[in-house]
C-alpha cells in the first residue's frame, strides 16, 4: 500500500531526484499514426524517439509500458489507447506521455473525458512538445485549449475533404468504395465501365422481376442455381436482389449527398424498365422485404426466438386479394430466404389472441401456481442472502476506511503537512471511490430488502379483470403494453405449441389498483411458465427467475 501511495505522489508533482527506487515515476508512452498519411507527418518511429529522449531528460522517470495505435483520432475505440487506460486504472503507470495532444484525440469532448479517466486513476497526462502540467488548473486549461485547436484542425480537414468529394461528384466521377455489381472501376479516370458478364445478370434480374413477375427470393434462388455469385463471391439473397432493383446507378446516374449527375457512365437498364420495377416494388412492399410498417401492431415483438436459428421473430405481412395477412417470421428468412432458415411463419392474429387469453386465465384461475412460484423465488432470494450480506459487510468496511483516509488528509492539510495540490488530487480520488462504494451499498441493501412477496388475491383478481378489459376494449398499443409488462418471453415448442413465461409483478404499497399495470416497463417478481396448447392450456411445473 505504501508503495502505491509513493508512486502516486511522484506522478502528481514534478519529480525530484531521490535514491528511493519506490519514487521512480513509471511512464507509459502512447504513440499514434493517423490513417490519413497526408495529414500525419509524425511517424511512429519519430514519436517514439522524441518521447524516449524526453523521458531520459526527466529525473527518476522510466518507461514502464509502450502503447501504439495505427488509427484515426476521431474515436477513442483504439486497442492500445484502451490498454493504456486499463494500465492507468490498474496502477501500472504514473504518467501517460504523448508527442502532441492530438495524438491522444482530435475531439475536444473525448479529450476531456480521457483526462477525467486518467485523473480519477491518479495518472498525470503530459505532452513532450507542449508546456502544460495536468496536475495544475492552469495546465488543464491550457490542455483543453490545445484540444480545442486539435478538433478545429480535424474539422477543417473533414470540411476540405467533403468539399473535394462534392467537386468530384459534380464532375460525375466515381467516389470510391465497393464497386456496384455490373461495373468495374477505371481508377485512372475514376469512371465506371460496364462489366458485360455481370451486366447480363443485372438484365436477367430486371427481366425476371418485371417481365416474368418472379419474387425477389425466387430470383435469388434462380441466380444461385445457375451458379451466379455477388461481387464478394457469395450467394444471392432476396435482399441483395432488391438492392439491384432499387439502384439508379444502372440508369447511368451517380449520387453523392445532395448531388445527382446523370449520364456519367453507360447505363445497363432502360428507364422504362427501371420505372416499371419501381412500381412493382411499391405494390409488393418489397422495398423492406415485406417487413411490417409498425411493430406496434405485433404484441410479441422481441418476445420470441426462432427455434431453428435463434434469431428474433419479427412482425411481417403479406397482401392477399381481400386482406392483409399478419405473421411472425424469422429474421433470417425475412432477410435472406427459406434456404437459409425454413422455420414456418406463425399466424400473428391467432398467436396474439392465444397469449392474451392465456395471460387472463393465468391471473384469474391459477393463483395457487402463482403462490408456488413466489415461494420458490423467495427460497432463491434467501439462498443468495448470505453472499450479498458478506459483500455488504466488505463494502461497509471499505467505506469506513475511505472516510478515515479523507479525515487524515484534511487533518494533515490543516497542520501544514500537505500542500493544496496533493490534497486536491487525493481527495478527488477518495471521493470518487466513496461515491462508488455508496452506490454499491445502496444496491446491495435494496437487493437484500427486496424479498419476493405474494400479491394479495384481490390484487390478482383486479389484474385479471384489467387484462380482460384491455383485451375486449383496449387499443393495439394498450394490448402490446400489457404483453410487454406481464410476458417475459414466448418459447416455440413445435407446430401450434408455445410456452409463454409470465411475470408476476411485486405488490406496490403505494398502488392499490392494477389500472397502471400496463405502463410498467420492468415489473419485478417471480416468474412461472405454462404451455398454451391448441384448444387448451396446460401447466408445467417449472419456475423462472426474478
Amino acid at each position: 500500500m505504501a508503495r502505491a501511495t509513493s508512486r502516486r505522489k511522484s506522478a502528481n508533482r514534478t519529480p525530484q531526484p531521490t535514491a528511493d527506487p519506490l519514487d521512480t515515476v513509471r511512464v507509459g508512452i502512447y504513440l499514434r499514426r493517423s490513417t490519413d498519411d497526408e495529414h500525419q507527418p509524425y511517424s511512429i518511429e519519430a514519436q517514439e524517439e522524441r518521447l524516449r529522449s524526453y523521458v531520459d531528460s526527466q529525473p527518476d522517470w522510466a518507461i514502464a509500458h509502450r502503447f501504439s495505435d495505427d488509427a484515426s483520432g476521431a474515436t477513442t475505440e483504439r486497442p492500445d489507447l484502451q490498454r493504456a487506460l486499463s494500465a492507468a486504472r490498474s496502477g501500472l503507470i504514473d504518467v501517460l506521455l504523448v508527442y502532441r495532444v492530438d495524438r491522444l484525440s482530435r475531439n475536444l469532448r473525448d479529450t476531456v473525458t480521457l483526462l477525467e479517466d486518467l485523473d480519477q486513476a491518479g495518472v498525470v497526462f503530459r505532452s513532450a512538445t507542449e508546456p502544460f502540467d495536468t496536475a495544475t488548473p492552469m495546465g488543464r486549461m491550457l490542455l483543453q485549449m490545445l484540444a480545442m485547436f486539435a478538433q478545429f484542425e480535424r474539422d477543417t480537414i473533414i470540411d476540405r475533404v467533403i468539399a473535394g468529394m462534392e467537386r468530384k461528384a459534380a464532375k460525375g466521377l466515381w467516389m470510391g468504395g465497393n464497386r456496384p455489381f455490373g461495373y468495374q472501376v477505371d481508377r485512372a479516370h475514376w469512371k465506371l465501365l460496364v462489366d458485360e458478364k455481370e451486366a447480363a445478370v443485372v438484365r436477367l434480374i430486371f427481366n425476371l422481376y418485371v417481365r416474368d413477375r418472379l419474387g425477389t427470393r425466387a430470383i435469388a434462388n434462380t441466380l444461385n442455381e445457375h451458379g451466379h455469385r455477388t461481387t464478394t463471391g457469395g450467394p444471392w439473397s432476396g435482399h441483395q436482389v432488391i438492392r439491384v432493383l432499387d439502384n439508379r446507378i444502372y440508369l447511368g446516374e451517380l449520387t453523392f449527398r445532395e448531388i445527382t449527375v446523370i449520364d456519367t457512365h453507360e447505363p445497363i437498364i432502360e428507364a422504362a424498365q427501371f420505372g416499371e420495377a419501381e412500381k412493382i416494388l411499391t405494390i409488393r412492399s418489397d422495398g423492406h422485404t415485406h417487413r411490417a410498417a409498425s411493430d406496434s401492431d405485433y404484441y410479441l415483438t422481441s418476445r420470441m426466438r426462432c427455434p431453428q436459428c435463434g434469431k428474433a421473430m419479427l412482425g411481417s405481412n403479406a397482401k392477399g386479394r381481400n386482406r392483409t395477412y399478419r405473421y411472425y417470421t424469422c429474421f433470417t428468412r425475412l432477410r435472406y430466404s427459406r434456404t437459409r432458415c425454413d422455420a414456418p411463419r406463425l399466424d400473428a392474429d391467432a398467436l396474439d389472441h392465444a397469449i392474451l387469453t392465456a395471460l387472463a386465465d393465468f391471473y384469474r384461475d391459477h393463483q395457487q401456481l402463482i403462490a408456488d412460484a413466489v415461494h420458490h423465488a423467495r427460497q432463491r432470494h434467501h439462498d443468495t442472502h448470505s453472499d450479498r450480506a458478506g459483500e455488504l459487510a466488505t463494502i461497509q468496511t471499505d467505506l469506513t476506511q475511505t472516510d478515515q483516509a479523507l479525515d487524515r488528509y484534511l487533518a494533515a492539510f490543516e497542520r501544514g503537512k500537505l500542500n493544496e495540490e496533493t490534497l486536491a488530487n487525493r481527495v478527488a480520488t477518495l471521493r470518487t471511490k466513496q461515491k462508488q462504494l455508496r452506490h454499491r451499498h445502496t444496491e446491495l441493501t435494496a437487493q437484500i430488502d427486496d424479498e419476493p412477496v405474494m400479491p394479495p388475491r384481490a390484487t390478482l383478481r383486479k389484474i385479471a379483470n384489467h387484462v380482460d378489459t384491455i383485451i375486449e376494449t383496449g387499443t393495439d398499443l394498450q394490448r402490446k403494453a400489457l404483453v410487454e409488462a406481464l410476458t417475459h418471453e414466448v418459447k416455440i415448442l413445435g407446430p401450434g405449441r408455445f410456452q409463454p413465461v409470465f411475470r408476476i409483478p411485486r405488490p406496490d404499497p403505494t398502488e392499490t389498483t392494477a389500472a397502471a399495470l400496463p405502463a410498467t416497463t420492468r415489473p419485478k417478481g417471480a416468474v412461472r411458465t405454462m404451455t398454451n396448447m391448441v384448444g387448451r392450456v396446460g401447466l408445467e411445473p417449472t419456475t423462472g427467475g426474478l
